[in-house]
């Protein structure tokens, strides 16, 4: 009776052992689920306590106008100028500029840029000396216009000085008058 009593615990006891073995998946896969439930709920109150209005409007106007600008300005001696402005971070910029007519290659002009709020302009001042100093009227935030060297508004054919961030425009188009 004994070694019956012993072989009862033992089997019982392989019985209880195999019935927690066997819910431990189950339970695994529900702390699983709540850990994710956990991390979901965390991001969502983050996300309420996080205030993005400074990103939405930051005290730095000129941050405003980082992009990158195209247009086909007028020229002299050619067809025209294919212009590309890159207004980049810590007021650098690279202006590209190829004048439309066979073999003509690109030129680039690095600097660094300045905005003045008052005037709504963006000045261009190039690295090399001797090259001329730019200025930009901002029209609106996607769109530039050329100035005279003195920093006036250029009278004749003024709608054709115009530069267009790309990000406003559907493609770049080229064009040739």
């Amino acid at each position: 009776m004994r070694a019956s009593k012993k072989q009862l615990k033992q089997n019982l006891a392989l019985i209880l052992i195999g019935s927690l073995l066997s819910a431990i998946p189950a339970m695994a896969t529900t702390d699983r689920e709540d850990q994710e439930n956990l991390a979901k709920a965390r991001a969502k109150l983050h996300q309420k306590e996080t205030d993005h209005s400074a990103h939405e409007n930051p005290n730095d106007k000129s941050l405003e106008f980082h992009g990158v600008f195209y247009g086909f300005l007028p020229c002299n001696d050619c067809t025209g100028i294919k212009a590309t402005l890159s207004l980049k971070q810590k007021d650098n910029y690279l202006l590209v500029t190829q004048p439309a007519k066979e073999s003509s290659r690109e030129f680039y002009e690095k600097g660094k840029y300045s905005w003045d709020e008052k005037m709504q302009t963006v000045v261009l001042t190039p690295k090399k000396g001797g090259a001329t100093i730019r200025h930009y009227h901002i029209e609106n935030e996607g769109t530039l216009i050329q100035l005279n060297d003195d920093g006036t508004r250029i009278t004749d054919n003024a709608d054709r000085y115009v530069l267009k961030r790309s990000d406003t425009v559907k493609a770049r188009e080229v064009h040739i008058h």
